[in-house]
């Protein structure tokens, strides 16, 4: 498949806008664990979160309020970070069909990291599944003395009759994994497939996701102690080949996501300055990337639309100081309230 872009430039300019505030979100849920990844499950609606220590889902009530439920727990503990450091466990999160759950994993050393796949229903399990009881993983990853070992799982989706997730193993080289789905729709072995930072020159892929004309399309993140170095970059699904690159001005993307009508939206965690972490809408037009800041967010990480147009985002949050409260919060915006902020 061959997007049609109208630049293919290595790298384009790049512009923010200033802030168009929308509403403030709905708090769907505080005290989570370091939230990293959020995704929809289709047909029931069911908002499923990863945080530090397994999968929460998010069911809502006929009266508009959601209900917690513990689905997948005991994961183990990694950390991640430089200057701030994180408890990290499951990461990125996506469905294939409303049956299967793809968890990519942050909690383990790189050489141990999977894949994993978890088969679900649409209901809550009356125990939570154990973090051990996937029915399919994917890797670890081999290694060599030219190939590092491979983790850190973050961004997860599914297109093409693919698994794709990107990886923050190797800084060298920035590796983008894909598992291909066999006739038998059994995904096949996990192996490289973009080696990103040499496409782009950038570290750090980190969001990713499926475009409208089924391009994969990934938020490489860049160097943390960089200000505004996160690139957008455009990939054929299928080849492998950089179709487009952009520069953002973003600091940290971490998450991409699209509308139904098509427009791109993307948290930036920013962590030199978490002051500076945000909801974004982005615009590509005559070869430029444009960031519209739509909302300050408290280091957010993860972004997810339902088909309604509401659009779910999971941030860390700061503690109190002198407190050991989990800051974690799952917050929902209203598709008015986004159509509303982007175009004024």
């Amino acid at each position: 498949m061959r997007i049609q872009l109208r630049s293919l430039a290595a790298i384009t300019i790049y512009g923010v806008t200033a802030t168009l505030a929308a509403e403030e979100p709905a708090v769907i849920s505080v005290g989570l664990d370091n939230p990293t990844g959020v995704a929809i499950q289709p047909e029931t609606g069911d908002v499923f979160v990863a945080e530090r220590p397994g999968i929460l889902r998010f069911m809502q009530g006929t009266d508009g309020n959601f209900k917690k439920s513990v689905e997948i727990t005991d994961f183990p503990t990694d950390q991640y970070g430089k200057g701030p450091v994180y408890d990290i466990g499951p990461l990125g999160v996506a469905f294939v069909g409303a049956e299967y759950l793809i968890v990519g994993d942050g909690s383990q050393q790189d050489d141990k990291e999977v894949i994993r796949i978890y088969q679900l229903t649409g209901n809550p399990p009356s125990q939570p599944i154990p973090a051990s009881l996937a029915i399919l993983t994917l890797g670890p990853l081999k290694s060599t003395e030219r190939l590092k070992p491979e983790g850190n799982y973050y961004g997860v989706a599914f297109g093409h009759g693919s698994i794709y997730a990107t990886a923050n193993g190797d800084d060298t080289r920035g590796w983008i994994v894909r598992s291909v789905l066999g006739e038998d729709s059994i995904p096949g072995e996990l192996q490289r497939f973009i080696a990103t930072k040499e496409a782009v020159e950038r570290d750090a892929p980190v969001a990713i996701t499926i475009g409208p004309q089924g391009e994969l399309v990934v938020g490489q993140m860049g160097e943390i102690d960089v200000p505004g170095d996160s690139l957008l970059s455009i990939y054929d699904a299928s080849s492998g080949e950089l179709k487009a690159n952009y520069e953002t001005g973003l600091n940290d993307i971490t998450g991409l996501a699209y509308d139904s009508d098509g427009n791109l939206y993307a948290t930036d965690f920013s962590w030199m300055d978490t002051n500076q972490g945000a909801l974004y809408k982005l615009n590509v037009t005559d070869g430029e990337c444009r960031a519209t800041k739509l909302a300050v967010l408290d280091k957010p990480t993860a972004l997810t639309f339902g088909e309604d147009g509401q659009l779910f985002v999971t941030v860390f949050g700061t503690a109190k100081e002198g407190t050991d409260e989990l800051p974690g919060q799952l917050l929902q915006f209203s598709k008015d309230s986004l159509a509303a902020s982007a175009n004024n």
